[in-house]
């Protein structure tokens, strides 16, 4: 009696999804297997737990090896031993460098280095994430900022040259590396309510417009820094609130198009003058790095807490914040127009987003 088999043998290496999120979640091999038999994978497929657990060793093993190669994901496209097809390629890139909302949250803007990495076991704690999955994380952030910190043109571009991550991921890491050379203040207690998505909507903004990168594509960490000469000359506006004239000229011209328009408008007539104050002062004293870094709390302080005690809806703060800009134009003694709309059209955009009314 003979017997026919048929045998199909092949070199392409098998990527499980699960048991790839399941690695990159820091789980060991035992917790792997014990949340897989959890999910019902042995009814579905009628393998064994012994079956099982040979699998997700042999995945585990195949990941470990391929991570040397996520560390510069170029050369996990052009390297000859792992046959993985170029979409499952993307994907294991992608996800590798995916990050946590919660982990993130709790290190943007602070320094990636080895003071940080200390902080990583309460990190874990705080958040639930796994020790092994916020290490995988943070050591992310920290290559991709060495790798483009010192790179000309697009930060960006670069990220997205050098770590093939998709558009939106690159865009996120652009905004990491961006606060984390810039040292801006995420942790204090009143920013808290802000997501990561926040502060990456306002990082891109000033990217646009604030940095070297903004008047020059060819100036050495052209997205990274913020232009100096620029800070400097925000100290120009001053004059706005420091000449009473101009000031009252300003507030008149702003009051004069938005009465009837307003629901709190007596709350804005009111206080105009403090809330001037408050977003001019804020760029005179960017020129300090104490206060490059308290950016984000004073904009909250100045601007964000008044009006939301005042009970300001978002569509009023919107007309307020378009009409307080457009009307500089009309004051005949201020002479730094250009410098104003480079401030404020960045400034407008970052308080509409961090205004939650």
């Amino acid at each position: 009696m003979t017997s026919e088999l048929d045998i199909f043998v092949g070199n392409t290496t098998l990527i499980d999804e699960d048991v790839y999120r399941l690695w990159l979640d820091g789980y060991s091999v035992n917790d792997a297997v014990a949340l897989r038999v959890r999910s019902g994978i042995l009814e579905q497929t009628g393998a064994t737990a012994g079956v099982l657990q040979s699998d997700t060793m042999d995945h585990y093993r195949t990941f470990h090896m391929l991570e040397r190669l996520l560390h510069a994901p170029p050369k996990l496209l052009h390297q000859l031993i792992f046959q993985i097809p170029p979409s499952r390629q993307a994907l294991l890139i992608e996800r590798y460098y995916t990050f946590d909302e919660a982990f993130v949250r709790e290190v943007l803007g602070k320094k990636l280095s080895k003071g940080t990495k200390k902080d990583l076991d309460d990190i874990s704690t705080k958040t639930g994430i796994t020790l092994k999955s916020c290490r995988r994380q943070f050591d992310n952030f920290k290559r991709v900022f060495k790798v483009v910190e010192e790179m000309r043109g697009s930060l960006v571009d670069n990220i997205q040259q050098h770590f093939l991550l998709s558009d939106r991921l690159a865009r996120d890491y652009a905004a990491i590396v961006f606060f984390a050379n810039n040292r801006f203040e995420t942790g204090k207690k009143k920013l808290q309510y802000l997501s990561f998505g926040d502060f990456a909507f306002c990082a891109e903004l000033m990217i646009q417009n604030w940095t070297l990168g903004a008047v020059d594509s060819q100036m050495d960490d052209m997205d990274v820094d913020l232009d100096k000469e620029f800070l400097q000359d925000l100290k120009e506006l001053k004059v706005l609130v420091a000449d009473k004239d101009l000031l009252d000229l300003h507030k008149s011209l702003v009051c004069t198009v938005l009465r009837g328009k307003l629901s709190v408008f007596s709350e804005m007539e009111t206080n105009f003058k403090n809330l001037s104050r408050g977003l001019v002062n804020v760029a005179a004293k960017l020129t300090h790095n104490k206060d490059v870094r308290d950016l984000f709390v004073d904009l909250v302080e100045k601007f964000v807490e008044p009006c939301r005690s005042d009970h300001w809806p978002l569509s009023d703060v919107r007309l307020f914040l378009t009409q307080y800009s457009v009307s500089v134009h009309s004051l005949d003694g201020f002479r730094h127009q250009v410098l104003w709309d480079r401030y404020m059209g960045t400034l407008r955009g970052c308080l509409l987003r961090l205004y939650h009314d």
